[in-house]
């Protein structure tokens, strides 16, 4: 795409108000976890170019976290973002995960190429101090403007997360709300991959913003019939990753496409191929209709997928700008493929 095509895209960079009004996020934003090594290494020129093509397209919303590639990201983020006005942008980070020279666990899995730190799971109140100022001396910045509490579900802890929760609440929430009164950071939430905790933390915190993967998606509406609604009426944004669902949706139900992480199962590889089907009688890119379909939602405050090439980046603007016709969201309904509540644009 040329640098011409890039700029001023209007959907990517349309901003929505976040929660209590203090912050406004590009409806398009860009999610780091690729710049930190994600399933594969990328360079540091990459990783540059990839937050340049953001910009020039329009985006202001940069999420990162510790975990990240051991602190890659942040450092990568930090450094691509340092010359762009600090007033222009929204950055994010996260808590939950301290990233130590020693002690604590190997990072292993999904994060290829790291330099043998270490890290450690702690929602406590020092630890999310801690954790916080070392983000910042890693980004190279004074401020940052949300801050999630990072893998605060079963996923990651399993029967251990009645216990971690707790250890949140008291610890990793109070902290940041008490940097939030003090206007130290601009909004706090979470960010996990289940609407159920972010459900419960509705009730028990007071909380402007959850970025929520992978559950609101052309595949997973779980967090439709209650959990998006209760954050309308709470007045509290929703940032969607995972509109891929980690890569189905993007490459299609192709040998090894991948579904929250691992290989898809049968049943997601059919229903892949049945909502691509509806996307070609409509000449739209099955990537296209995913990337997109979360923004229609009310709570909705901006999409955030993440890019290790500037192609990579380019496409994804492109995706959410192209029109779909709204035909497309009809048949996708009679179809059963996605529930008739669905906010879609008539």
């Amino acid at each position: 795409m040329s640098p011409e095509l890039l700029t001023a895209r209007p959907r990517a960079a349309r901003r929505r108000i976040l929660g209590r009004g203090n912050l406004t996020l590009t409806g398009l934003g860009l999610g780091g976890a690729p710049l930190g090594n994600l399933y594969q290494a990328v360079d540091e020129t990459d990783a540059d170019e990839v937050v340049a093509t953001a910009w020039q397209g329009g985006i202001r919303y940069f999420d990162t976290a510790p975990l990240y590639g051991s602190g890659l990201s942040e450092r990568r983020m930090g450094r691509a973002l340092v010359r762009r006005p600090r007033q222009d942008y929204v950055l994010s980070s996260k808590v939950g995960w301290l990233i130590e020279p020693d002690g604590g666990v190997q990072q292993d899995g999904p994060y290829v190429g790291l330099d043998g730190s270490r890290r450690r799971c702690d929602y406590g109140y020092d630890a999310t101090l801690r954790s916080l100022e070392a983000s910042l001396q890693r980004l190279g910045m004074d401020s940052i403007d949300i801050v999630y509490i990072h893998d605060l579900d079963t996923a990651c802890h399993g029967a251990a997360l009645e216990q971690r929760y707790g250890e949140a609440m008291r610890g990793a929430y109070r902290a940041l709300a008490e940097l939030r009164d003090q206007g130290v950071i601009g909004a706090l939430g979470l960010g996990v991959n289940e609407w159920q905790v972010c459900a419960r933390a509705l009730v028990d915190a007071d909380l402007d913003v959850f970025l929520l993967a992978g559950r609101y998606s052309l595949l997973d509406q779980s967090a439709l019939a209650s959990f998006l609604p209760a954050c309308v009426r709470r007045g509290v944004g929703v940032v969607i990753g995972g509109a891929f669902n980690s890569g189905i949706l993007a490459t299609g139900a192709v040998p090894d496409a991948r579904y929250d992480y691992k290989p898809a199962p049968a049943d997601i590889l059919q229903r892949t191929d049945r909502l691509a089907a509806v996307c070609r009688r409509h000449d739209v890119p099955l990537a296209a209709a995913a990337l997109q379909f979360p923004s229609f939602h009310p709570a909705v405050v901006s999409v955030l997928p993440g890019a290790r090439k500037v192609a990579e980046m380019a496409v994804n603007i492109d995706l959410f700008e192209r029109p779909v016709p709204s035909a497309l969201w009809s048949e996708l309904k009679a179809e059963g493929l996605l529930p008739p509540e669905a906010p879609v644009p008539a």
